[in-house]
């Protein structure tokens, strides 16, 4: 492993200072490409508008007169944290602003293990039997040609709102809201599914603002949906610019201030999760694990009816089932993960190939996409993981390092074999497949061909990026709660120190965490190192690289470093 320092430009940094900010924040905001403290400024009148945004305009209209026309709706979602937020965040602004005057608004979720992903002409047919007039897809949709050309067929209207990576096609669909799409000049290319739904509910508000609809009605206050859009957004690992921290902050604030709906509250409870303190890190990987297990293992429609429900009862009840999923979610995976790691921890290091692609006959289908993740961070490659899927497919989730584009390597790759894939989709950091079983093989050798092709040698070396060293006096609670309510997220990483101590006291827990007490420059502090295999220090000086928070115990607040890297001292 290698620590790499951020760079931090004197000039930015100076100029944050003299705009008011701590002289740490202004180090850790430098660092981050930050120039200005405007950039800051989270308050949501900086949010880009939603005119920027392409065709949120025409969808605008599209919902606006199917409103006024009391038409069916019918939202088809994702069945990930992200698909059941904007799934969510559509129901109730559209419920809420059609305002009873005829039009009804539904919700369909494909079943992950027998239709797949997206608007399918399966899905569409089994949509068809509650005869909507228009569709609206949330997170996906914008790969859907077949699926929007068998809604036309039926003489369904389609609204695709999603924002992924299109393909060289977009579908015939009657208007198309994604910021990714060919001409769109939308500033943040980064917006979640949710993100976008949220815009385009604004849009649909501005428009029938202007049609005088809420003439006789109270026109509805789309900010109460914030605390959907923060959570699908930090859950779906979207890259934190800007106007995608301005949304996550602002629903973050609303949390904080118990300002946020019944479900939401309900999953924090079942998690047992301090709504004061709540940061990105409780949405990212406490929160929408919750969520993201109906969607592994049973049906999103549990997630969105949590989300959806209004009586704190009702939410609590669901709740508690999502976090019953999830501890079987985890189990799961513990269970595919030590499969992997043996087969892989006995390649001799030079024979592991720059991209790895997995198969066991009996893993899950909803848990394979978290095992690449898990293999892709403990032996720094992009990994696919594959299982079983309906009629001898194979279905596989990949996750990938910097320095492969895994959507474009199996855009490549498809190129190259013709009807290896069958299916495709994705990110560059995380994408799907679905191939035949006997085609493993071959999709195993030309994977790891293509990344052999595609990465960089340097890249695939494992390194750690930090902001250097922390001095020992801002080893404090005050220090650990500043940096906890900053909005860090991928793209914007929360602050990461290293720095060289002396081991005072060490104890192995539960045979799996390590406690350390710690010592730099005469000031001692408490430092934990979670799920490690590595043994008790023998050394009494180590160099650590460690986030700094707040540990709670039995009501009672201190500072603690939290050790995700150690390794000999840079003074021995």
């Amino acid at each position: 492993m290698r620590l790499l320092r951020r760079p931090v430009p004197a000039a930015a940094r100076a100029r944050l200072e003299a705009q008011g900010l701590p002289f740490l924040l202004a180090r850790l905001y430098a660092a981050r490409g930050v120039t200005d403290r405007k950039e800051l400024d989270y308050d949501l009148k900086s949010l880009l508008p939603p005119a920027a945004l392409t065709h949120a305009a025409a969808a605008a209209t599209l919902l606006a007169d199917a409103l006024e026309a009391g038409a069916r709706l019918l939202i088809v979602a994702d069945y990930d944290c992200d698909g059941a937020t904007a799934c969510a965040v559509g129901l109730r602004a559209l419920r809420q602003m059609s305002l009873g005057r005829g039009a009804q608004v539904g919700y369909l979720v494909p079943d992950r293990f027998t239709l797949g992903y997206g608007l399918s002409p399966a899905i569409v047919d089994i949509a068809a039997a509650q005869e909507p007039d228009l569709i609206i897809t949330v997170d996906n949709g914008i790969a859907s040609l077949e699926g929007v050309a068998r809604a036309r067929e039926l003489g369904i209207a389609t609204l695709i709102t999603d924002h992924h990576l299109p393909g060289g096609q977009l579908p015939a669909a009657d208007c198309i809201v994604n910021p990714n799409q060919p001409g769109c000049a939308f500033p943040s290319k980064h917006l979640a599914g949710v993100g976008v739904m949220f815009y385009v509910m604004l849009a649909l508000r501005a428009e029938l603002r202007a049609r005088d609809w809420f003439a006789d009605a109270p026109e509805p206050n789309l900010a109460h949906l914030l605390d959907l859009v923060a959570l699908g957004t930090v859950a779906d690992v979207v890259p934190l610019d800007h106007n995608n921290r301005i949304l996550v902050s602002q629903g973050l604030k609303r949390m904080r201030a118990d300002q946020l709906s019944p479900g939401i509250a309900a999953l924090l409870a079942a998690a047992g999760v301090a709504r004061a303190r709540l940061s990105t890190f409780d949405l990212g990987f406490i929160l929408g694990p919750r969520l993201n297990a109906a969607g592994r293992l049973a049906d999103m429609r549990i997630g969105i009816e949590c989300l959806m429900a209004d009586d704190p009862g009702k939410a609590l009840q669901y709740a508690q089932q999502l976090d019953a999923l999830n501890r079987e979610r985890r189990e799961i995976e513990s269970d595919m993960r030590d499969q992997a790691f043996a087969v892989l921890e006995c390649l001799d290091p030079k024979e592991v190939p720059p991209g790895m692609a997995l198969f066991e006959p009996e893993w899950h289908q909803g848990v394979v996409g978290i095992l690449a993740a898990r293999v892709k961070d403990k032996f720094h490659r992009p990994v696919f993981a594959f299982a079983r899927g309906e009629s001898g497919e194979l279905k596989g989730s990949g996750r990938s390092i910097h320095g492969l584009h895994l959507r474009d390597a199996l855009d490549l790759m498809s190129k190259r074999a013709p009807g290896l894939l069958l299916r495709f989709g994705g990110h560059a950091a995380a994408a799907g497949v679905s191939l035949k079983e006997e085609d493993f093989p071959r999709f195993r050798a030309l994977f790891a061909e293509v990344a052999r092709e595609r990465i960089a040698p340097a890249a695939l070396e494992r390194a750690l990026e930090t902001d250097g060293p922390l001095e020992a006096s801002c080893f404090t609670l005050e220090t650990a709660r500043l940096l906890g309510q900053e909005i860090w997220g991928q793209g914007f990483p929360a602050p990461l120190f290293a720095d060289d101590f002396t081991v005072e006291q060490e104890k192995l827990l539960k045979d799996k965490h390590l406690k350390l007490r710690l010592n730099k420059n005469g000031r001692s502090i408490e430092g934990m190192e979670f799920n490690t295999d590595a043994r008790i220090p023998t050394t009494p000086r180590m160099r650590l690289a460690y986030r700094l928070s707040v540990n709670e115990y039995r009501g009672v607040q201190t500072p603690q470093l939290l050790i995700e890297y150690r390794g000999e001292s840079e003074e021995g």
